[in-house]
């Protein structure tokens, strides 16, 4: 975990209520597609865990929604203005156990840290497939940076305005030879794609946090090995793990 200031970039909307951030600084503590930041917001007592969608050597990009106050707030910051953010925070995927063609899915707001999971799958020479649910049209992002990856690319809408009419999992009906899972987004989502394949696969819970790094065992979930913290033994976790109630 590193602690730090990082510089605005870039804070632009990409979506409705969707927003990209773009932060300068250190990078050294993120090693894995999954982890999350933890971002202080003035006049906020609890920081915001928000996944990092890529970064490279001096940079860190994340995506959010405009979910409550805090949110609101970080829409509203401008460029210059520096953050005080802990990074390197939770496991990640593990891509080691992907198989030659693995399913990526992404709900929404968990759309994100896929991206980069789809990068290191592409770059260890995996034919990842793609699908993105989202509720309309005009919730989607990151369809386009996706394809230019080189990847298949599956969307679904609940009202039907664009791709398939429905869930994920109506799309994965479809997918018959993919190696394993990877999946981020609502957990109703989560659930229903463990159920619909007998495949094995991974992940990233989204859960209400305090500290993000432990201490205050705020996001703790029970699993078949007992009890767990989302932001330190999570985000991610392996589908066999997973006790659904």
């Amino acid at each position: 975990m590193n602690k730090s200031k990082y510089k605005i970039l870039e804070n632009k909307q990409i979506a409705k209520d969707v927003y990209k951030m773009l932060l300068e600084g250190d990078t050294s503590a993120i090693n894995k597609p999954g982890q999350f930041i933890n971002i202080e917001i003035e006049e906020f007592y609890l920081r915001r865990p928000i996944s990092v969608c890529d970064y490279n050597e001096k940079t860190i990009t994340i995506i959010y929604k405009i979910m409550g106050q805090g949110t609101e707030k970080m829409s509203k910051l401008e460029v210059g203005k520096e953050l005080d953010i802990l990074t390197g925070l939770g496991n990640g995927f593990d891509i080691k156990t992907s198989g030659d063609m693995p399913l990526i899915i992404g709900g929404g707001v968990g759309t994100p840290p896929m991206y980069r999971l789809c990068k290191e799958l592409i770059k260890e020479g995996k034919e990842p497939i793609v699908i993105l649910g989202f509720n309309s049209k005009d919730d989607i992002f990151y369809k386009e940076e996706f394809e230019k990856l080189g990847v298949k690319v599956h969307i679904s809408t609940v009202d039907g305005s664009i791709g398939t009419k429905g869930f994920v999992t109506d799309i994965m009906k479809e997918i018959k030879d993919f190696t394993y899972f990877y999946a981020c987004g609502p957990m109703v989502m989560l659930k229903a794609v463990c159920d619909a394949t007998n495949a094995q696969g991974e992940v990233s819970l989204e859960e209400r946090m305090g500290c993000g790094f432990g201490a205050c065992m705020g996001c703790t979930i029970k699993t078949k090995e007992g009890y767990k913290r989302v932001c330190k033994q999570g985000p991610v976790f392996c589908k066999e793990e997973l006790i659904w109630e």
